[in-house]
């Protein structure tokens, strides 16, 4: 009797452990993406205040942003479903001058791009009407 209670006793601790340990072992792909560093792309530029280019509010928080923050949106593929939302990435010119900006927006159907607000731009001393420039960028929040 005593073995048979030792092993019910034995099989309810593996049971009980197998479940939190189940528990613990989910991951779900919401809030998780690889660190990125010295990633090329391609910077466009984007409007992220109500009324410019058709587009509504970031997808991050639902609303509109100044053009004079330093805010991107980013590739679906870099977006990672949301999980770089409000996180800093640090954009590199061709020079090497680099900022930081903070992720706000996906750019559905964009390739290997980086759509940065005007005031990046400008503080990159670059014009707008180029439309696009090289950069590499890199995951600032670890």
């Amino acid at each position: 009797m005593a073995s048979t209670t030792n092993a019910a006793v034995i099989f309810c601790v593996v049971l009980v452990f197998l479940q939190v340990s189940c528990v613990f072992s989910r991951h779900p792909t919401e809030g998780k993406f690889e660190l990125r560093q010295n990633v090329p792309a391609v910077m466009t530029v984007n409007g992220f205040q109500e009324g410019e280019g058709g587009g509504g509010p970031a997808s991050c928080d639902g609303q509109y942003h100044s053009d004079d923050e330093f805010v991107v949106s980013l590739s679906s593929e870099w977006y990672a479903g949301g999980a770089r939302c409000g996180r800093s990435i640090r954009i590199v010119d061709f020079t090497n001058l680099g900022m930081n900006a903070k992720v706000v927006d996906e750019c559905a159907g964009c390739d290997n791009e980086v759509g940065a607000s005007s005031h990046i731009w400008k503080n990159f001393n670059l014009d707008t009407s180029q439309g696009e420039v090289n950069i590499r960028w890199s995951d600032l929040d670890f």
